[in-house]
């Protein structure tokens, strides 16, 4: 018998609920949140690059001054020379805002490491072929004056045709380390520093002069750099093969060497911040504020928006959206410093004692306890935080670093992390240098105080503050 199955009707049924829909205005409020200043800066750009109905907000002042210049200007009632801006109230003579033009003029350019290997290239007796492949390295450089690939790789980058062996690349290398500056084109740091012990000049490396040193300087670089960071000179000159004196003195040839032979042509990046917030003593107590150069000044553009205004809106949709689209990266940006202004017053609130005493009594605090003071959830507090920058009287801090797990003390009060973190810097800095702390008295000292960590803690956080191991530390300043 053949099986019949029921057929199912469809059903159509209403259910009521709730849930979360991230509408376009939503989706740039979280984006604008989470980014930082630069960034925020490159998307209001864009904007106003692509948004005719955006413009920014002219600064009231200096339209006062530019009236005020255009009146004296067109006041011809007055002599020349009392028509003209006394010197000091002139832009650029060391007032307020003090012309960044004003000062001398700036130096060329310096050649970049490119540059001045190709000139150095140019100057060779290399054939063509030898040149090519040799700027083909010089090409492949990175901001130390490192090789970056390997030749064999590099070989195989280059057409068949070429016929091009691995004997060719290592001749245009070998060319190409023998240029200024020393070091040039090594492969790694052991051959780096080979390469200036190679001929090196008496003059700057003193130490070189003996033949003893240059050869346990050589011997070490090539093989024992790891012992070498250690500082223990004794195990160092028994692994090269040379007394302890002779180890000393190699190893203060090895400390005269560049490791990063590209560093003067290297542009350093820009070692600041700008804090978006700024922390200030009042009579009530620390007050947060926005810092008014990173709150970016935004407004609707009155012509076109009176023009929309008498016109249907079915006339110009495609303004009429771009204008609904300025509206919502004004309202974005200012919800935005909104939300910043209010978490960093809330913790400046929590963490009073830091504005006041300093690092060593930051407290613990983690973003729930944020979250639940202003109502928010704690992805927002984490995105309100992150790459954002307070300047408060120890230095510009980012919010994320007044955040810390807690640590019992014996008055069963919490510490946190940060401040543990500060009193092991404070305890290593003022160590005899001979007889350095070990984990076990660091973790003794911090118990005198109050705070009873295990040392397997104190262990994580030495590391973490970049500090060496007791053995090292002694071993180091042995050597100095």
């Amino acid at each position: 018998m053949q099986n019949i199955v029921p057929m199912t009707r469809p059903i159509l049924e209403l259910r009521p609920g709730q849930h979360l829909t991230l509408t376009p205005q939503l989706q740039q409020s979280i984006r604008l949140l989470q980014l930082s200043s630069l960034e925020l800066e490159a998307e209001i750009s864009q904007a106003l690059a692509e948004n005719p109905l955006l413009e920014r907000e002219e600064d009231p002042g200096r339209e006062a001054e530019a009236a005020s210049e255009r009146e004296s200007s067109v006041s011809d009632d007055e002599p020349a020379a009392e028509r003209e801006t006394p010197v000091d109230e002139m832009p650029g003579s060391g007032g307020v805002y003090p012309d960044e033009d004003a000062g001398p003029p700036e130096t060329a350019r310096p050649d970049t490491l490119r540059e001045h290997l190709l000139e150095q290239l140019g100057l060779t007796r290399a054939s063509e072929r030898d040149a090519a492949l040799a700027a083909l390295l010089i090409d492949e450089l990175d901001e130390n004056g490192y090789l970056g690939s390997p030749l064999e790789e590099i070989l195989g980058w280059l057409p068949a045709e070429l016929g091009t062996d691995l004997d060719e690349l290592r001749a245009a290398l070998s060319l190409l380390q023998s240029f200024d500056p020393p070091g040039i084109g090594a492969r790694d740091m052991a051959e780096c520093l080979l390469l200036q012990l190679r001929q090196p000049d008496p003059e700057r490396l003193p130490e070189a002069a003996d033949p003893a040193v240059l050869a346990c300087a050589r011997r070490i670089c090539a093989g024992h750099l790891a012992l070498l960071a250690t500082g223990n000179l004794s195990r160092l000159g028994a692994a090269a093969g040379c007394d302890e004196a002779t180890a000393r003195a190699a190893h203060a040839l090895i400390l005269r060497l560049e490791p990063r032979p590209g560093r003067a042509w290297t542009v350093p990046a820009a070692d600041y911040a700008v804090p978006d917030v700024i922390v200030r003593k009042t009579r009530s107590g620390w007050q947060a504020t926005l810092n008014s150069a990173a709150v970016p000044r935004l407004q609707i553009n009155g012509l076109y928006a009176q023009l929309l205004g008498n016109q249907k809106a079915s006339a110009h949709a495609g303004l009429q959206a771009q204008l609904q689209q300025a509206k919502w990266m004004i309202r974005n940006v200012e919800q935005r410093f909104d939300t910043i202004l209010r978490v960093a017053q809330a913790i400046v609130d929590r963490q009073a004692a830091f504005f006041s005493q300093g690092p060593a009594a930051m407290r613990p605090l983690i973003l729930k306890d944020i979250a639940g003071e202003l109502g928010l959830h704690e992805s927002t507090i984490s995105r309100a935080t992150t790459q954002k920058y307070m300047l408060t009287p120890f230095g510009t801090l980012e919010l994320k670093r007044f955040f810390g797990t807690g640590v019992a003390t014996d008055g069963g009060d919490a510490t946190s992390a940060t401040a543990v973190q500060t009193f092991i810097r404070q305890m290593v800095a003022e160590e005899n240098r001979a007889k350095p702390l070990s984990d076990s008295q660091i973790t003794q000292k911090l118990a005198d105080q109050g705070i009873v960590i295990a040392r397997r803690t104190v262990a994580k956080y030495r590391e973490a503050l970049r500090i060496a191991p007791a053995a090292v530390r002694k071993a180091q300043a042995l050597v100095r």
